[in-house]
């Protein structure tokens, strides 16, 4: 709400929309889209912190006074596949894609539950769709959500055209570099898993466990100078890690 307006207001606003008496042709109500904001802004922060069953009846009144509101559709399928009810959430998420087809946010967030369904195919259309709207300036996220979809079906041959073509929009993105990798390394192709590793690193802080990928590397490339680098650096860095146990016991 803005400051202008008064806490009775917003109060009713925030809890019924408000009715009105007068008679009519009924016109849409910017306050009716006020309280439609708000309650969207209420359920997705119920959302991010666990609490579905408020986030659904927000998300519900959101939509309630604001039919069209794609997002929040999005975010109730999101609340229902939490809530366990993918029939609902299912139907969310063709009401988002419906209200805006070119929604590049709304179209990843349905794929990436399509692909949770294992209907890779229809997955993969939409992260198509995705990644092809022009305004989508974060299209190498799509296109790596589309490679581990891939890699989930699996098509490791399509997966690593995702995640190349991620790398052409973003060519240091580490998400995707870091999928390439592991890919090659499921692949038994271990050179190339080290390369886009040590691309990885080149321009990414390293955690435990991606250290921990470069001494399995390493060990399947019977490198142990560079095995014992990777091994050195998680105990100096990590030294209470899981992957700091794993390389004690290991020797």
């Amino acid at each position: 709400m803005n400051k202008r307006e008064t806490v009775l207001v917003a109060v009713c606003l925030l809890f019924t929309g408000c009715v009105s008496s007068t008679t009519g042709p009924l016109k849409p109500d910017p306050n009716d889209q006020d309280a439609a904001q708000i309650n969207y802004q209420l359920g997705a922060r119920y959302y991010r912190s666990g609490n579905y069953e408020l986030a659904r009846d927000r998300l519900l009144l959101s939509i309630k006074l604001d039919p069209k509101r794609a997002i929040a559709h999005s975010t109730l399928a999101l609340t229902y596949e939490q809530l366990g009810n993918l029939r609902l959430a299912t139907e969310s998420y063709l009401n988002a894609v419906r209200l805006e087809p070119n929604n590049f946010d709304v179209l990843n967030t349905y794929a990436v539950f399509l692909c949770r369904q294992n209907r890779f195919d229809e997955a993969r259309k939409h992260f198509d769709r995705a990644a092809s709207i022009v305004e989508n300036d974060n299209s190498e996220i799509t296109l790596t959500n589309a490679g581990v979809c891939m890699v989930q079906k699996p098509d490791y041959a399509q997966a690593e055209v995702f995640f190349r073509q991620a790398l052409e929009r973003k060519p240091n993105y580490g998400e995707a570099l870091l999928q390439l990798c592991l890919l090659m390394q499921r692949q038994g192709e271990f050179l190339s898993a080290r390369a886009f590793l040590q691309r990885f690193l080149s321009n990414n802080a390293p955690s435990a466990s991606v250290l921990y990928l470069g001494v399995q590397i390493e060990e399947e490339l019977g490198d142990e100078r560079a095995r014992s680098e990777f091994v050195n650096q998680i105990l100096r860095d990590f030294p209470t890690s899981p992957e700091a146990r794993r390389v004690l016991e290991s020797g």
